[in-house]
């Protein structure tokens, strides 16, 4: 699937890691990534978040997209961060599906937590 995500794949987005429900995707910000404030631009943040969601869903073989979803920012990231989105099934039921994504960076302290995800997804179709 991410293979043929232009978007994604355009900003860079790896994902290191996407099986059983779950994925981990990270991205370096980049200049054009950043907002008028010198941060990143929250819909970069959100598409990094929304790319794990979709390797997390998708990891089962159906075609699945999202219903909906929620984000948090809890933190500004920055020129030069390289933010991490780790993607964790809640449950799924019948064609539906429930993912927590986590987006954070590194520091010397530890994650630093930029914002939390909230995904609903359809499975719409199979292999």
């Amino acid at each position: 699937m991410l293979d043929s995500d232009v978007a994604s794949t355009a900003l860079g987005i790896a994902v290191d890691r996407a099986r059983d429900g779950h994925a981990v995707a990270r991205m370096r910000i980049t200049e054009q990534m950043v907002n008028g404030h010198d941060i990143a631009h929250g819909g970069y943040v959100f598409l990094l978040a929304d790319t794990a969601f979709a390797c997390a869903c998708n990891s089962y073989g159906p075609v699945t997209v999202a219903a909906g979803a929620d984000i948090t920012f809890v933190a500004s990231a920055r020129l030069g961060d390289e933010l991490v989105a780790t993607a964790e099934e809640r449950t799924r039921y019948g064609r539906n599906g429930i993912y927590d994504v986590t987006v954070h960076r590194e520091t010397a302290e530890g994650r630093d937590v930029i914002a939390e995800f909230r995904g609903r997804s359809r499975t719409i179709g199979s292999n």
